[in-house]
């Protein structure tokens, strides 16, 4: 049974008002944060370099690819946000399909979508420009790239694309909080860390120290298996003009033999220290 107040009316607009007002507040206050997560493909530390093409272009034949270990690092801390604060988080990269196992094998670690934009990248600004697109599209809270890949470290892609965006950017962040749309922070500085306070949304480049080498996430079995089948958004990719070309590679020279000298021979080991390391 209802009662009403005598004069009071309800009408539909009314009511329809109220439950609007309601949601909005209640989004307001819940909004779920949408992470948008960078990964790059990069060969492993182990793999064997060679270059083709003059030594103009890297020759991926027989290297394993792993995710960037920064990236991982950024993409653990997407995932304990996610659990702390309620979160969605994509993967994007910019890649040929062959970066596809890497993609997957980071969902399996925590994602809820990906998206790959379908072109070899040539340099740090076409890559941001190709990231800036879907960045905008998506409108996303916050963006994580690594601070650099470890194959060209270059370190540039996440300025980059914090312009294009026109957005804050934190480099080298070592340490996030978010409280609603309340940032605080963390970045390595020489000789110590910077602490920073920002707004979402926001842009960062994180590295180890973001999250802890004890808390990555290794996949289990059964999300590896979900991520084989999990559907790719393949993207075009935007034109853009090329700003940086490489002209080749130079591998480092081969290291010398080591010359083992007895600890009782103390002339020849300053000699060599003198004459062949001239360190002396």
């Amino acid at each position: 049974m209802h009662s009403y107040t005598k004069g009071s009316t309800f009408t539909a607009s009314k009511i329809t008002t109220f439950w609007l007002l309601m949601y909005h507040f209640n989004y307001i206050i819940y909004k779920i944060i949408k992470i948008l997560v960078c990964i790059s493909s990069v060969p492993d530390t182990t793999s064997k370099i060679n270059f083709t093409d003059e030594n103009k272009k890297f020759d991926p034949t027989g290297v394993q690819f792993i995710i960037n270990p920064n990236d991982e690092f950024c993409l653990t801390k997407a995932i304990l946000l996610k659990e702390k604060l309620g979160a969605t988080i994509t993967l994007v990269n910019v890649g040929t399909q062959e970066t596809e196992p890497v993609l997957r094998k980071a969902s399996a670690i925590g994602a809820d979508d990906i998206i790959r934009i379908d072109a070899t990248p040539t340099d740090a600004f076409f890559v941001a420009t190709q990231l800036a697109k879907v960045a905008k599209e998506g409108n996303y809270d916050l963006i994580i790239t690594g601070k650099e890949s470890i194959d060209y470290n270059g370190g540039m892609v996440g300025g980059f694309l914090a312009g294009l965006l026109n957005l804050p950017f934190i480099n080298k962040c070592i340490g996030l909080d978010i409280n609603g749309t309340e940032v605080t922070a963390e970045r390595e500085i020489d000789g110590g860390k910077e602490k920073l306070s920002a707004t979402l949304p926001l842009v960062i480049a994180g590295q180890k120290g973001l999250t802890q080498e004890k808390d990555l996430r290794i996949p289990n079995m059964r999300n590896l298996m979900a991520a084989r089948t999990k559907v790719i958004t393949v993207l075009p990719a935007e034109n853009t003009n090329t700003r940086v070309t490489t002209i080749g590679f130079e591998k480092l020279p081969a290291k010398k033999p080591v010359k083992m000298v007895s600890a009782d021979d103390l002339d020849t080991l300053i000699d060599l220290l003198h004459n062949e390391a001239k360190v002396i």
